[in-house]
């Protein structure tokens, strides 16, 4: 029992509990954001009195007589420089850092109102975000330091929204301030609580489940099982070997198996219930690499056998070319399972809806949800329908069913409503990771430096469930030859089922991976045929109507060297140096169905669009803002982005391969030229109603086509990577040069590269997710994140062909923006104390922590 201050008001708590679940659950201060539970992330940080604290890690009863100021407590002037300052600096993306940011900034700037840049990172070293590198951030923090030390009025902004403008984003201010809904943010009458017992052991056969207690629990509505499941017993996004939950009798696969489902009227009641479940095991031994999986007498995990996929991609005669090059470099590479990290842990809200379901819920896909929902539930796809709140972070972790469809379930059952929420301990063990991988990469060429061929075997460990594990398989294996100019390759590649968490889509889907391999490979070919390393790559980089290495011909708008170019006096000045280039497809490509899809409606003399395309952080909803605006000259302000809700949105497809800028981008300037062709006659008034569709498919050429040139992607970018360390081996400054065709907004292009090499920084050198036989080791707050007070100066170089083409000519840079920097810190470190390395995260480095033996 206590009484305390919050935001001004005076409260009393009569039962002790954690201040976040007060704060959120009873006051519903939505800007305080439950992100880790663990006083790992700082989303939900609020002021006592005037210090910058999180809220998950204090009790009410320790509160007596304190003052507790969160966002919402902020003064109407406050409110307006902290919006306007983050939106200028382009510092939001995701959002769902934001708000426990801007209260690090209050505490910080109450006390000092000149804080230097070493300052405030140093205030915010306590706050993660995963989205924008923090750049961004600190700028954003300096200038709402010096609007409110100066008592400068708030600048006007007034945009055209025209394409190459730093337009805010449309989302800045409510994400800024808590205001915008995600989804465990919504509170509807008679909500339950749902959740499930997953398994203790990550193979096992579940002999007994033991419920009875459980059930005849006070303020318990449902105990299911697999047996009581009204609809599919196993779901997935490509392959359906996703068990919703484990039956009496058969096998776990992975510790993230579900294997009881509960809904409850309160979260205590919950977790409770989730106790009195009692599971007998027989523990059997996991299958814990792709080596023990592929043997003969190996346990099948999953019926089909232990191989997910193979991809065997040749062109040419690599092994003729090899045995008779001048020079040849092979190596073995090894990469680790990486967790996305994303801020928002998963959360799915299901209301039941006369003879339907409607769920709320924060993912990739609203479409791909309501598909598999729909055959979770037994229920036809017209009787559920999926509406997208915001997505705090995603990165590809939010492709896979997770909470959405056990949530559906479990409002279904009790016919009430039903909310599933993965604390961050279930979320890290649960939804699939970046790919680890095993490789060998050979690469050959001539005399004078001239790449000829290339061979490679890529084993990717695919975890428990098949997940997006062939596709992402197949992105190693395709782009597995960098963006050069030869064509002789062969690379076998093959996915393996082991009983660790699933891999799934990551951002660079599979590049990352296979790029660490590459461009390891240039280098040493580079020393060999007495080049340095850049001169070797400008030697072999593809050029407009050269052909890459899986035949396609690259196109006019191809700015490869320009990004080389662009780093040239940056590599050669210093000799700390790495460096190292990639190229991203734009689209799914490989003749697999590809189609953006927009409406546009007039409602109230406003241009409302309509899209399933998930904004998880990218800015999609700006970006398609400033399509329309280029094509009809109208203002920001007369459109209005409409969440994605499968009632009204047409199906823009998964948010993933980079696709959305240009798919959905494009379909909305189809539509926006329909629009464009109305008011010749009539105003935006005298449309109301009127609706306008626009629509995009990209037709390519499927993998193995006969063809001599396949056209495998849409479109593809390119980057070149240079990053530099100190005398202390430190890193100092990365410069980041990419091909982006036309950038829409520039300053939301800059925010993608930075958080993409921030996030690639730790790839390269301090996270990973250890496993003891199979059985995740790590929490949050120990993955390895950097903070703010850890990253370097990040400058990102935009260039490429600006053209008014297909998305007026832009191209995707949310995944190219992660994967070349891994091998650029490799060399870098090559370069300083001569270990040429060939795993990540790099060894014996200022970095290096002592890592969980696996």
């Amino acid at each position: 029992m206590s009484d305390f201050i919050v935001n001004g008001q005076k409260v009393h708590v009569n039962q002790n509990q954690k201040l976040i679940h007060y704060l959120r659950d009873t006051l519903h201060l939505t800007s305080v954001k439950n992100g880790c539970g663990e006083g790992a992330c700082g989303t939900c940080m609020i002021l006592v009195d005037g210090k910058a604290t999180k809220s998950c890690i204090l009790n009410t009863d320790r509160l007596e007589g304190k003052h507790i100021i969160t966002v919402e407590g902020l003064t109407d002037r406050e409110k307006s420089v902290y919006a306007y300052a983050f939106a200028e600096a382009g510092a939001v993306q995701c959002g769902f850092c934001t708000p426990g940011m801007v209260i690090s900034a209050k505490g910080l700037i109450d006390q000092n109102a000149a804080p230097t840049e070493e300052q405030i990172r140093h205030a915010l070293r306590n706050n993660i975000c995963r989205c924008t590198g923090y750049t961004k951030i600190v700028t954003a923090v300096t200038l709402a330091a010096n609007i409110l030390r100066e008592n400068m009025p708030i600048p006007e902004t007034a945009f055209t929204g025209r394409v190459g403008e730093n337009m805010h984003r449309v989302d800045a201010v409510g994400k800024t301030l808590g205001e915008a809904e995600y989804v465990d943010d919504l509170y509807v009458d008679q909500m339950l609580y749902g959740s499930s017992v997953r398994s203790a052991h990550p193979r096992a056969i579940v002999k007994h489940i033991y419920t009875e207690k459980a059930k005849a629990m006070a303020g318990v509505k449902a105990v299911i099982t697999a047996k009581e499941l009204p609809g599919a017993t196993k779901v997935g996004h490509i392959k359906k070997d996703w068990d919703v939950l484990i039956a009496e009798g058969d096998t776990t696969r992975y510790m993230g198996d579900a294997i009881v489902l509960i809904a409850a009227e309160t979260k205590e009641i919950l977790e409770a219930a989730k106790k009195a479940i009692d599971i007998q095991y027989e523990v059997l031994k996991p299958l814990t690499c792709p080596a023990d999986a592929m043997k003969e007498d190996a346990p099948l995990i999953h019926e089909g056998g232990n191989i997910l996929s193979i991809e065997h991609l040749v062109r040419g005669n690599a092994d003729e070319k090899i045995k008779h090059a001048e020079h040849v470099v092979t190596n073995r590479y090894s990469t680790p399972f990486t967790e996305h990290a994303f801020l928002e842990p998963e959360t799915a809200l299901a209301v039941p809806d006369r003879d339907g379901m409607i769920i709320y819920c924060a993912d990739q896909g609203i479409y791909q949800t309501r598909k598999e929902c729909a055959e979770a539930l037994g229920l036809k796809a017209s009787q559920v329908r999926v509406v997208s709140k915001m997505v705090g972070g995603g990165f590809g972790g939010k492709e896979d069913m997770s909470v959405q469809h056990h949530a559906a379930i479990l409002a279904y059952i009790t016919k009430q409503p039903v909310k599933v929420s993965l604390s961050r301990k279930e979320s890290l063990i649960v939804h699939p990771k970046r790919h680890a991988m095993e490789m060998e990469f050979t690469t050959a060429c001539d005399a004078e430096g001239n790449l000829t061929a290339m061979k490679a075997t890529i084993i990717s460990d695919t975890g428990a469930y098949a997940s997006l594990g062939g596709p992402v398989l197949q992105r190693a294996c395709t782009h597995a030859a960098g963006p050069y100019n030869y064509q002789d390759i062969d690379i076998l590649g093959k996915a393996v089922y082991t009983n660790n968490p699933p891999g799934g889509a990551f951002r660079g889907f599979g590049v990352t991976q296979s790029c660490f391999a590459i461009e390891c490979n240039l280098n040493q070919l580079a020393e060999q045929a007495g080049l340095s390393p850049w001169e070797f790559r400008y030697k072999n980089a593809i050029r407009p109507g050269q052909i890459l290495p899986n035949g396609q011909i690259a196109d006019d708008y191809t700015a490869f060297t320009e990004t080389l170019e662009a780093v040239k006096e940056i590599y050669d000045k210093h000799p700390k140096a790495g460096i190292a280039c990639a190229m991203k497809n734009s689209g799914l490509g490989v003749g697999i169905p590809d189609t953006g899809r927009c409406r546009l409606i007039i409602k109230d003399g406003k241009i409302n669009t309509h899209t399933s395309a998930a904004c998880i952080g990218q800015g999609l909803a700006t970006v398609m803002t400033q399509m329309i605006c280029q094509v009809l000259g109208v203002a920001p302000c007369d459109i209005i982005h409409c969440d994605p809700d499968t009632t009204v949105a047409p199906n823009s497809g998964n948010t993933t391969a980079s696709r959305q800028t240009v798919f959905t981008g494009e379909a909305t300037k189809i539509a926006a030229n329909q629009l464009k062709e109305a008011l010749e006659t009539k105003t935006l008034q005298e449309l109301e109603g009127e609706e306008y569709y626009g629509e995009y498919t990209c037709v390519t050429d499927p993998m193995g086509s006969d063809k001599p040139y396949p056209y495998s992607h849409v479109t593809y970018g390119y980057a070149t990577h240079v990053v530099v360390l100190d005398d202390e081996g430190k890193l100092s400054k990365v410069y980041a040069a990419h091909d982006v065709g036309t950038p829409i907004n520039p300053n939301a292009i800059e925010g993608q590269i930075q958080g993409g090499v921030v996030m690639s920084l730790g790839y390269a050198l301090t996270e990973d997710y250890p496993l003891i036989e199979s059985v995740p080791q790590g929490k949050f707050g120990t993955l390895g994140l950097l903070k703010a007070n850890q990253v370097p100066d990040i400058q990102p170089i935009i260039v490429g062909k600006t053209h008014d083409g297909l998305a007026h000519g832009a191209k995707g840079i949310g995944e190219i923006c992660s994967i070349p920097t891994a091998p650029a810190v490799a060399q870098a470190y090559y370069r300083y104390d001569g270990l040429f390395r060939r795993s990540l995260p790099l060894d014996n480095t200022p970095y290096s922590k002592k890592s969980i033996k696996k």
